[in-house]
């Protein structure tokens, strides 16, 4: 499937139809800022080559809208603790980024182990070694788009609830809640990918 991207300041549209990007760009007129075509765009729920997973979507945290990209396989997954009970981490709160979340659990002056953030962090695939540990949002966007990739329902984020719990996603339900941070629960990195 081919995605036709078109940006006009902070509105981004994505379509699979010419006309529609068409008639979107004779709108605009000169003001368009930004015109790409995606040819090499796969399906949502499709590997993408070369980018170390499946493609999720776009999804529209942050400054600017990414591809949210899920490796698949057993090395893909394992089954740890989230770490650092009893601690309350100001740098894992963000709902939606998941990448700084993890960027603060694995840094060097943490009191405790994260053994969650840090397996993500670690991860490599098809050469790209910038995986993190999903946000709640990323979490919650991809049980809309591909939770079939996941194969066992809860998963942690990177987002503390709590200073003894952190959020993780029902994958099979659809429920975000929070466990305690010394449970054991899946863990599955993703990566962005910016077009």
């Amino acid at each position: 499937m081919q995605l036709i991207t078109v940006s006009d300041g902070t509105t981004t549209l994505s379509t699979p139809s010419q006309e529609l990007a068409l008639q979107v760009l004779a709108g605009l007129g000169s003001s368009a800022k930004q015109v790409s075509s995606a040819a090499s765009v796969p399906a949502i729920g499709e590997y993408w080559p070369g980018e170390g997973g499946v493609n999720s979507g776009l999804f529209q945290g942050g400054d600017r809208p990414y591809y949210l990209i899920v490796p698949t396989g057993e090395d893909a997954e394992a089954d740890l603790e989230w770490g650092g009970y009893g601690q309350d981490l100001d740098g894992a709160k963000s709902p939606w980024d998941g990448q700084a979340n993890t960027a603060y659990l694995v840094s060097s002056n943490r009191e405790h182990d994260h053994p969650a953030a840090q397996f993500c962090a670690n991860f490599e695939r098809d050469g790209h070694k910038d995986f993190y540990l999903m946000s709640r949002r990323e979490a919650t966007f991809l049980e809309t788009t591909v939770a079939g990739v996941f194969s066992n329902p809860w998963h942690w984020t990177s987002s503390q609830f709590s200073a003894d719990s952190a959020y993780d996603m029902d994958f099979e339900d659809g429920w975000l809640s929070n466990g305690v941070k010394t449970f054991e629960r899946l863990v599955r990195p993703v990566r962005r990918k910016f077009l």
